[in-house]
């Protein structure tokens, strides 16, 4: 398979990358510092991948993103995304991820339920944790037990992903005691 090439682009919350192949999305990428360390987390599996114009599909899945971190209510779900290097577990965890509507949450516990294995919750915070998808992947969108927001593992850590779930409409338990000023 060939390497990827990528993309950056603008959005509300400041510069995304996105990575694509021949088979779909291979990463998103949340702002970071500066472009280049965008750019340089987004291809840190790919070291050879060069920055390109982006196809029509790409350019339709960049349009949803942007739509989506303006505060429109965007179904990203069917975004095609590269899974082959992708764990069987991890893919299941991502299927239902990409379930939850903007707006709407689930906990980590209640993933694993669905999943079949309610002890799992910490094995789907690990995989949402490695998501290479963020947005399109709502990993945002998955909270701690009692709707606390966990972790996050973009820049600005739990105040962007609060940032992010604002931008849509849904709130954490305890959202109100922290700053929705992650950089951007």
């Amino acid at each position: 398979m060939a390497p990827p090439s990528y993309a950056l682009f603008d959005t509300p919350i400041g510069r995304c990358g996105i990575a694509w192949g021949d088979c779909g999305l291979a990463g998103v990428q949340l702002p970071e510092a500066s472009d280049r360390a965008t750019a340089r987390r987004l291809c840190r599996d790919w070291p050879d991948a060069r920055e390109a114009a982006p196809p029509r599909e790409v350019r339709q899945a960049i349009e949803a993103i942007v739509a989506l971190l303006c505060g429109r209510p965007t179904d990203l779900s069917s975004i095609a995304l590269e899974l082959e290097r992708v764990p069987p577990f991890h893919r299941r965890v991502y299927a239902i991820a990409r379930e939850i509507e903007a707006g709407r949450t689930m906990t980590y516990g209640e993933i694993a339920a669905r999943l079949g294995d309610a002890g799992a919750a910490r094995a789907v915070g690990q995989a949402l944790g490695a998501n290479p998808w963020a947005i399109v992947v709502p990993c945002h969108r998955v909270l701690a037990a009692g709707g606390k927001p966990g972790g996050f593992s973009a820049r600005g850590g739990v105040a962007t992903k609060l940032r992010l779930l604002s931008i849509e409409g849904a709130q954490a338990a305890g959202a109100s005691s922290l700053p929705f000023d992650a950089p951007a």
